[in-house]
């Protein structure tokens, strides 16, 4: 007989940690979590410099490419997604970013989301962080998410920020506080020099609890329904099936990849599309897997003429010193993401709160570090925040097992297009001040023959990656394309709710992993029946001369 819990979340990622944690909070409700992935155990997923090794295996993730992309010469896009215990919150870049204020506003203006405002959301980032340096009116102290800064000991990161300054642009001390834009330090989810990813800070404190039951390595291979309510879920575990109840509610937690597959798997979706694949129509939602979001960067390179990048780290002895370091002090490179400054700026005049955002790194190398340029660089990330483009998540065939077709459009509009040139001409603009002159050498990437719109875009086609930010395939409204309501609920469903990513009506203009946190914090209020945390009104800085200046 099928076991009985009050909820079934489905996917132990960021928002189904918070959750786990929050529902178990009352002794009485009991929680299953099912997580398709493996314990968290990996040493690479616990040292911060560590993250390019599970970002790039198919052991902790679930390795995700997209269909060939038109706009970018046809490239399939590496698409990575936790599949572990702790989702992609032990495998991502642990750079701790909210948001712009104003994308929570934009939010707010949408039909049924008005308590998505910036002040409402604010309680809740508040509630679920402790900020090692100290809350004020906008960060917290006492939450389960510990939060530092990097020390900043490499001078390239001093420099970028005072490149910035030297450009025009302010440089902000807190870009998660009252001033998002400008130059400065960056956060990261790391505590006493490891990973703080949503497993360690809600997952396992509530796992001490006797009404939470975590099985990892089951994979939900559909929802259960009787009439219009979802009353439980089906799943793999160990080559057979196995059925789990959910007396109250069945959540979906698994991202903007997996929460639409799940949902179309289980007869939630376009209808002709369930029907043509042999799947029972229980709900027909157009909008399922529609509005696939994610931001898109290119490197911006320069070599450096110091030894002093990270480069050095690349020898196999240095590497050994390094992870010999952390392990026994917690110190060292092996404890940081090596993203300590970064920050955000406007493309131009007109545009009120900043669409490009920066991560700066003293080494030339991708993000999955998979390719690294030969010798000492540097480099700044940059890509838009915006993205207008569009693109979807769609099923292949009805076996839980095959990967869903996954396309984002990327660079599919001319804003898009226009938004990047500004970004890679700005930051040469920045790289080129006074501050780098003792550490630039020649100019990598693009080089110093793109210079044209084209050149520039031909680039972009042929280099630009994800950062790996996908949102938005469930998205939160009341129009046709929408998925769940503003409490998460799906539309015409009982009982079923989406909490994750996907349930972002547009992408915020940053990293995701600290959004969903707050999202999962604020909905779980609103599952228990809570009232809501009061809604918390601060200053919002914005440029006084927006309208008219770029900087």
């Amino acid at each position: 007989m099928a076991q009985e819990f009050d909820y079934i979340i489905v996917g132990a990622g960021s928002a189904g940690c918070v959750l786990a944690n929050r529902l178990t909070e009352d002794p009485d409700t009991r929680v299953l979590v099912l997580e398709a992935g493996r314990q968290d155990y990996s040493i690479f997923i616990h040292m911060p410099s560590a993250f390019a090794i599970p970002l790039a295996n198919d052991k902790y993730n679930w390795y995700y490419e997209s269909e060939p992309e038109p706009y970018l010469n046809n490239r399939r896009m590496y698409c990575p997604r936790g599949r572990v215990i702790g989702g992609s919150s032990s495998i991502n870049g642990m750079v701790y970013i909210r948001g712009h204020a104003y994308d929570y506003d934009a939010w707010s203006h949408k039909q049924g989301l008005q308590d998505w405002s910036y002040f409402h959301c604010l309680p809740y980032f508040r509630k679920s962080e402790t900020r090692l340096e100290g809350g004020d009116a906008y960060r917290g102290d006492s939450g389960p998410l510990f939060v530092s800064s990097g020390a900043m000991t490499n001078p390239l990161y001093r420099a970028f920020i005072e490149a910035g300054k030297q450009a025009g642009y302010p440089e902000t001390l807190d870009m998660n506080g009252e001033q998002q834009e400008g130059l400065g330090r960056m956060d990261m989810t790391t505590y006493k020099g490891r990973r703080w990813s949503a497993a360690r800070a809600y997952l396992r404190p509530a796992q001490k609890r006797g009404n939470l039951t975590v099985l990892p390595r089951c994979l939900v291979t559909r929802i259960l329904f009787e009439g219009n309510r979802a009353v439980g879920v089906e799943y793999a575990q160990g080559g057979r099936l196995t059925q789990a109840r959910a007396d109250r509610e069945v959540i979906l937690s698994g991202g903007a990849i997996n929460s639409p597959q799940t949902l179309m798997l289980s007869g939630i979706g376009n209808a002709d599309r369930l029907k043509a694949l042999g799947i029972p129509v229980v709900k027909d939602l157009p909008g399922v897997g529609e509005n696939l979001q994610d931001h898109i960067e290119a490197y911006v390179q320069f070599s450096c003429k110091q030894p002093i990048t990270l480069y050095s780290a690349m020898n196999p002895l240095v590497k050994l010193r390094i992870g010999m370091e952390w392990i026994f002090l917690s110190k060292g490179l092996g404890a940081t993401n090596h993203f300590e400054s970064g920050g955000f700026i406007r493309s131009e005049p007109g545009v009120r709160h900043p669409d490009l955002q920066y991560h700066f790194l003293p080494m030339a190398v991708t993000y999955d570090g998979k390719s690294a340029a030969k010798g000492h660089g540097y480099q700044a990330h940059i890509g838009p925040m915006r993205p207008t483009s569009r693109g979807h998540v769609r099923l292949k065939s009805a076996d839980p097992m095959v990967h869903p077709s996954i396309l984002f459009n990327y660079m599919q509009t001319e804003q898009d297009r226009k938004e990047m040139r500004a970004g890679i001409r700005l930051t040469r603009e920045i790289l080129m001040q006074k501050a780098f002159d003792a550490f630039r050498g020649e100019e990598l990437a693009p080089g110093p023959k793109a210079q044209s719109d084209a050149d520039i875009d031909a680039f972009i086609r042929e280099h630009a990656e994800s950062a790996y930010h996908p949102s938005c395939t469930c998205k939160m409204g009341m129009d046709d394309m929408s998925v769940v309501d503003g409490q998460a609920r799906v539309h015409g469903i009982d009982g079923l709710r989406v909490v994750d990513a996907s349930i972002m009506p547009d992408v915020i203009s940053g990293n995701l992993n600290v959004p969903v946190i707050m999202m999962a914090e604020k909905l779980a209020d609103t599952i228990r029946g809570r009232p809501p945390l009061a809604p918390r009104e601060v200053p919002v800085w914005e440029h006084p001369q927006y309208a008219t200046a770029q900087r």
